[in-house]
């Protein structure tokens, strides 16, 4: 059975860092484009980060280039996303998804496979 789940959210204070991981079961990363999405309350789902198959190269929103850092461990199955200088506004739930076919894309309905969800709550 294929499977995402992740992990590493909670709450954190402005400014502060966290370790988001997704870690893969049934199938190997390594031959999938796996991105982050995040969806604030009232709000649509949207596109953090992707990597390509075999972590080749990185994707990421415009607004969070230099903040945010994915990056693929094929040792452990699990892709990461670094988060740093945390804004309120980055509050959300965390996903990760995988694509079978074709490359990064920060369009949720072309990914197959998506984990559950870590929530991510940036607060003094």
């Amino acid at each position: 059975q294929l499977q995402l789940v992740e992990s590493g959210g909670g709450l954190v204070q402005p400014g502060g860092s966290l370790r988001l991981s997704c870690a893969a079961s049934g199938f190997t990363l390594d031959y999938y484009a796996i991105g982050w999405f995040r969806q604030a309350p009232g709000k649509e789902r949207e596109g953090v980060s992707c990597i390509s198959r075999s972590g080749s190269t990185a994707n990421y929103a415009d607004s969070l280039k230099g903040r945010f850092a994915i990056s693929m461990h094929n040792g452990n199955n699990t892709v990461y996303l670094q988060m740093n200088s945390l804004k309120p506004e980055d509050t959300a739930v965390y996903y990760c998804a995988a694509r079978s076919s074709g490359g990064c894309s920060a369009v949720s309905r072309r990914y197959d496979y998506w984990g559950q969800g870590t929530q991510v709550t940036v607060s003094s």
